[in-house]
């Protein structure tokens, strides 16, 4: 492997011309070093060396000890190192392989043993380095697919929920809102020592990317009903109640669809399904009480009410954010979960400021 770098490192002048004058003559670079403080300096480069040859014996610090410290240091740990010493016993030998060299000579040197060796380990070192190199690359496509799937995964979210959202051009930026409401209840409640250990920041990320999908269920809801333009008779609230089952049926029907479950759709699932559920079991569809509906929607259930009342509707005005925030304290324990409520007024400054982010005067 001619033009690879060699540092050889002897206190001895005849020992690293020798050496060389030997390993220049097979095209190698050299560079040369007299101690221990020296061969550290010069093994951080750059360029680093590709192979490193150490005498063992050196005043001050030995051979042993420059190992050591090149073996602790990031920068030079997997840089190959070959003993070169004048101590044959065998115990010796095995001592240095011991202490992480990758072989060892003994002195005096034989020119033909000691290239061989050489060569030996800048094969294997290049044989290293082009399987990390593909080992990088393949890591970087990984991450970029996966970046891209990311991507398109959202974005798809994003289009399903906005298609649900045209149908009631009312609600304006509801998703963007909710979204980042869900975020600040789920990060709030991880403080929680009775949420902490669920709350952790993969969930939290599957809690916000699956928000936008709570309402997807409203595209099967008649146009009659959704964009009536006053309040809804008793009939019509009726049908306008099964978008929580549409929603969760449509979602469940896409992850049959697939060969692996996908969190965020099981999440979304639950969201669609039951964030209209009441804490005290007089919600809907299903009846649930308490810690029986999964947290995912007890916190979808403050963010949408928070935001549908200080949202403007043709059939209402909307609530100024302290009246929602009363509407939401009194729910606290029969519609809403206490603790999703402790954590909605703990960050009730920063739910003021996404409603103005987001469009809404939130005065």
């Amino acid at each position: 492997m001619p033009s690879a770098r060699i540092l050889i490192v002897d206190d001895v002048p005849e020992n690293l011309a020798v050496l060389g004058e030997l390993l220049q003559h097979e095209g190698y670079q050299v560079q040369v070093a007299n101690g221990g403080a020296v061969a550290l300096r010069l093994a951080l480069g750059p360029p680093p060396p590709d192979l490193i040859l150490l005498d063992v014996t050196m005043p001050g610090m030995d051979g042993y000890e420059v190992l050591r410290r090149l073996r602790a240091d990031a920068r030079t740990a997997s840089l190959p190192v070959l003993f070169l010493t004048a101590r044959g016993d065998p115990g010796d030998e095995e001592y240095g392989l011991l202490q992480g060299a990758e072989d060892y000579l003994t002195k005096p040197i034989r020119p033909a043993l000691v290239l061989a060796r050489v060569r030996n380990q800048l094969q294997a070192k290049r044989a290293r380095d082009v399987l990390a190199n593909q080992n990088a690359l393949l890591e970087a496509e990984v991450r970029r697919r996966m970046e891209d799937n990311d991507r398109i995964q959202r974005v798809t979210i994003r289009a399903l929920a906005h298609l649900a959202e045209t149908r009631d051009p009312e609600t304006g930026n509801h998703i963007l809102r909710t979204q980042s409401y869900m975020g600040l209840l789920a990060r709030r409640l991880a403080r929680h020592p009775r949420h902490a250990a669920v709350l952790d920041e993969a969930m939290i990320e599957q809690l916000v990317r699956s928000a936008p999908l709570h309402d997807i269920g409203k595209v099967g809801i008649p146009d009659h009903i959704l964009l009536k333009r006053a309040a809804l008779d008793a009939d019509e609230w009726e049908v306008m109640k099964t978008h929580a089952q549409l929603g969760a049926d449509a979602i469940e029907q896409a992850e049959r669809d697939i060969d692996q479950p996908v969190p965020f759709l099981q999440i979304a699932r639950q969201i669609a399904r039951w964030h209209h559920e009441h804490w005290d079991g007089q919600g809907y569809p299903d009846g649930l009480v308490g810690e029986a509906i999964p947290l995912s929607a007890r916190l979808m259930a403050v963010a949408d009410v928070f935001d549908s009342l200080v949202s403007p509707r043709v059939y209402k005005r909307p609530f100024d954010v302290e009246r929602a925030r009363q509407a939401i304290v009194d729910g606290r324990g029969t519609q809403f979960d206490p603790d999703v409520v402790d954590a909605f007024c703990e960050s009730f400054e920063d739910f003021v400021d996404v409603a103005r982010s987001h469009g809404l005067p939130a005065g």
